[in-house]
């Protein structure tokens, strides 16, 4: 009975998410005040429906319900509570059920919050959130509900893939979908915009905070993602250019040159087209993003393995948002206004350049990710694109970005900005330049490392000044986005810096160990001290005890698991985290030898300050979210809620 219920109240949020559209376009058009109503109470009772649905299907999960095919395919009796929970987002089905949730729930603070001094955008940003909604409930109702019936009812279940059964991924899917469904709300006040004919400084206005918190979100949900490949998979890295890490890359580029482009649009009218083109570029981003994952077309640890039928599904929803949105904004985007104008060496201009290094650098990506998907569709098989292209193609504009990033902030809206002063303060973000390039040579960095930790150095140096110059700001709101943009400038600082570090990891060391044998590398003696048991409540494991020996003497405790029900083996790496990088070991399978002693594959590698890239994620998501309460604000200080 509850997974009836369950269907009856997705397809409650689908119709009402029809009324949504409806009275919300009437409300826009005629003022009506009852369709008002009627559109926010839908958005409500939408969000309502949605929330209690993924609720029941929490439900089935903790009931180990089987009959239900979702469940069963995703779940075992023998998992733990935890992850029975976090299974319900596991899969394709329930993870699209979230994603409607958070779209629904995009819909109803639109209703709630948002353009309360402009009635008429905010309606029309509404009903066209309620399509939005309509095309994934719609999905979800007809082509991948969570809540289908089995008819041999399974008396265990499969369990979730078990790779996915860590705490990292089970909080990964909703941040991540939190950036991406945020953008909506993005889409839908550009088009809503486009359609009313408002100036570009009104859309900027308002798509601005929608913006900025989804790409904080999105922002945390990456780096979750990026740690958690780091220690679970065993693999010894924190970025490969996966085909789905690059479908959360792209949107996340996107949305931060829509916020850039943003504030100059609202400060000054200039990039009113190009902000509200972002706007429709970064939620169908998303979109794509969701199809790559979902449609089958790619290989990947991360990708829900499904039928191209339901993908065509998603490619749908994608091109009907990139196709309606772009001819929209083709046949409206006159109407946005063209600015003030700006000059060469303004504030707008090198957040112009700005912006056109971030589309390039996506641009990149995007090409890399969907040409071996374009070639094996014309029947070429075997095409693969790896890092050394994205590597080559993005490091360049990347590096060009961090050159840039420390000026803007010291020049002015509009008027020619170069000055004496600037020329001198620059000068000085040499040396910390030459300074953190010399590390970089000293550390065995490669020419185009060495080159991108000078260019840190000086961006570093930049944020501190800026830090410094704006320090007497006046009132909280412009304090807060002050240290907003020092902390996420100075976030991407430390991932470039990490990144650079990581480069110069030595290469994984793989050796067959038995019992009171060692490995040695630079600064490290390690000894297997021995092997037992240390089996999980669902799986079986092997678990080593590895003496490490650098002047101290600690211990390390990688597993080998088994898990039955999934018929599947993995590897628990540990690691011993210090301020000069992490010593990583994991475990692989035992090997008899000819003298009938058993010898375990360890491998072994060092990779240098990591620590720099998590500090940087976290100074990022800082920023975003100090940003954020500086706009806000400053918004109801001027009594505007948005």
């Amino acid at each position: 009975m509850i997974a009836e219920i369950g269907r009856f109240l997705v397809a409650l949020a689908f119709a009402l998410s029809i009324l949504q559209l409806l009275s919300g376009w009437r409300a826009a058009s005629t003022g009506s005040a009852p369709a008002m109503r009627i559109a926010a109470r839908s958005a409500y009772g939408a969000l309502a429906a949605a929330v209690i649905a993924f609720g029941l299907l929490i439900i089935l999960f903790l009931q180990s319900d089987f009959s239900v095919a979702y469940v069963a395919g995703h779940s075992h009796v023998d998992k733990p509570l935890f992850y029975k929970i976090a299974a319900a987002w596991g899969g394709h089905e329930g993870s699209m059920l979230l994603w409607c949730v958070m779209l629904v729930g995009v819909g109803a603070a639109l209703a709630r919050f948002a353009l309360r001094q402009d009635e008429q955008l905010k309606n029309r940003a509404v009903s066209i959130q309620g399509g939005l909604q309509i095309l994934f409930l719609g999905f979800l109702a007809f082509a991948s509900n969570p809540f289908d019936r089995l008819l041999d009812v399974p008396v265990q279940g499969a369990d979730l893939n078990p790779i996915l059964q860590d705490p990292a991924l089970a909080i990964h899917p909703p941040t991540l979908y939190i950036g991406y469904v945020g953008l909506s709300a993005a889409f839908s006040l550009a088009v809503a915009g486009l359609i009313e004919g408002r100036g570009g400084r009104a859309i900027a206005a308002a798509l601005r905070p929608w913006s900025l918190f989804a790409w904080t979100a999105l922002t945390a949900g990456i780096a979750l993602g990026a740690w958690w490949a780091y220690y679970e998979l065993g693999w010894g890295g924190w970025w490969f250019w996966d085909p789905v890490e690059n479908a959360s890359f792209m949107p996340w580029l996107v949305a931060a040159a829509l916020i850039h482009s943003a504030i100059a649009t609202e400060k000054s009218g200039n990039f009113a087209g190009w902000t509200a083109f972002l706007a429709i570029m970064a939620f169908t981003m998303s979109t794509m993003g969701a199809f790559l994952v979902r449609s089958g077309v790619l290989t990947s640890v991360h990708a829900f393995a499904l039928d191209p039928e339901r993908g065509l599904w998603i490619l749908g929803i994608m091109t009907i948002l990139a196709g309606g949105g772009l001819t929209l904004f083709a046949f409206r985007s006159g109407r946005l206004g063209h600015g003030d104008g700006f000059a060469l060496t303004s504030r707008e201009a090198f957040i112009g350049v700005n912006n056109l290094l971030l589309a390039a650098v996506a641009g990149t990506v995007l090409f890399g990710t969907l040409y071996p998907l374009v070639m094996t569709a014309f029947g070429v098989s075997g095409v693969s694109v790896g890092a050394a292209y994205f590597n080559a193609t993005a490091t360049p504009f990347l590096a060009a970005l961090l050159i840039l990033l420390p000026i803007a902030p010291f020049l002015p809206w509009k008027k020619d900005g170069f000055s004496r002063r600037l020329a001198v303060r620059s000068t000085l973000w040499i040396l910390p330049g030459v300074l953190a390039g010399l590390w970089a040579f000293l550390i065995e960095a490669s020419p185009v490392a060495i080159a991108a930790a000078a260019f840190a150095g000086w961006t570093l140096a930049g944020v501190v000044t800026d830090l410094w110059y704006h320090r007497v700001l006046q009132g909280a709101a412009a304090r807060f986005s002050l240290t907003g943009r020092v902390l996420a400038h100075a976030g991407v600082v430390a991932v470039a810096l990490g990144a650079v570090a990581d480069s110069t990891g030595r290469p994984e060391t793989v050796r067959a160990l038995a019992e009171g044998e060692q490995i040695e590398i630079p600064g490290f003696t390690l000894t297997l001290d021995g092997v037992r048991r240390a089996d999980g409540p669902n799986y079986l494991a092997d678990e080593a005890r590895i003496v490490v020996e650098n002047g101290r003497v600690s211990e390390l405790l990688p597993q080998r698991r088994y898990y039955a029900a999934a018929d599947t083996t993995t590897r628990e790496v540990a690691i011993r985290s210090g301020l000069g990088g992490d010593l990583y070991v994991s475990l692989g399978e035992p090997r008899a030898r000819d003298s009938g002693e058993i010898a375990y594959e360890v491998r072994v590698t060092f990779n240098p300050m990591v620590w720099l890239l998590g500090l940087g994620a976290i100074m990022i998501v800082l920023g975003g979210t100090s940003a954020s309460i500086g706009r806000a604000m400053s918004r109801r200080q001027k009594g505007m809620v948005s």
